[in-house]
């Protein structure tokens, strides 16, 4: 992607937000948003300072941040602890409503059949990667990308033979998973509750796989902020990369916030009581 040098790392309607950050729920994508993509799920890098920096956009917002990723939740936490915030996973399969709480599942695990039948694709070509994720399995092809048309072909094939699964596509992956279910219905899940509720959605995402959450924001009269990628070009995309992002939620959260919060044994973020120490 070709960038032009002169544009702004960060676009106007992100920086409008931070002239008026208040009333705002913020609603974070992982891979290609808050972190750099890396060949394989498991080689991404984490900057030291990433779950503080989210940790301080939880007290800004008084609870209201949430993951909404095409992991598991519980890989999230991996690359994030000690935080175990609010989140979806699996495009809206896994669900954790409250910060440090249980992951429920929303949908059941991936057909045995069905997996077996998308693992065997694995040896198509040297490079690909499948991978099972409870309610749905991915197929990476960032290392045999000539592989990507024979792959679509082969996994419709497979969701052909179950009306109740569909195929999606993301950065350099296709995905098997339930109908029904995206980062869309998640966000609108998470919206209806507190800390969520009444406030006005912000969703950040770079990837195919966040259009459903992006429109959904939009329609729940938020903002919908694209960062330039593989998928959004740089003149259609609010950021110009992560390091935009990462930059953005900085400043976000150094905005001085009336509800302090304080943070749990298990990582949790809660309001303290009045007096600002909690007991």
């Amino acid at each position: 992607m070709t960038r032009n040098p002169d544009a702004p790392a960060v676009g106007r309607r992100a920086q409008a937000l931070l002239d008026r950050p208040e009333g705002h729920a913020l609603f974070l994508d992982i891979d290609g948003t808050l972190l750099e993509m890396a060949p394989t799920p498991d080689m991404v890098q984490v900057p030291p300072a990433l779950p503080a920096l989210l940790g301080e956009l939880v007290v800004r917002l008084d609870g209201a941040v949430a993951l909404l990723t095409g992991r598991r939740i519980a890989s999230a936490d991996c690359l994030l602890q000690p935080l175990r915030l609010i989140a979806s996973g699996v495009h809206g399969t896994e669900l954790r409503s409250e910060p440090g709480g249980e992951i429920a599942m929303l949908a059941p695990p991936i057909p045995p059949a069905m997996a077996a039948a998308v693992a065997a694709l694995g040896g198509r070509a040297e490079g690909i990667l499948v991978e099972r994720k409870g309610a749905g399995i991915a197929v990476h092809y960032r290392h045999a990308p000539h592989a990507r048309d024979r792959l679509v072909t082969e996994l419709r094939a497979i969701v052909a033979t179950d009306a109740g699964f569909v195929l999606r596509e993301g950065r350099m992956v296709l995905e098997i998973g339930p109908g029904g279910f995206s980062k869309g219905s998640a966000l609108a899940l998470l919206h209806a509750r507190p800390p969520f509720a009444g406030r006005r959605p912000v969703m950040i995402g770079d990837d195919v796989g966040d259009e459903s959450a992006l429109r959904e924001a939009e329609r729940r009269g938020g903002v919908a902020l694209r960062v330039a990628g593989e998928h959004f070009s740089a003149a259609n995309a609010d950021f110009a990369g992560v390091d935009a992002v990462r930059a953005f939620l900085t400043t976000f959260a150094a905005r001085p916030s009336a509800s302090p919060m304080t943070r749990g044994a298990r990582g949790e973020w809660r309001r303290a009581p009045a007096g600002g120490r909690e007991r």
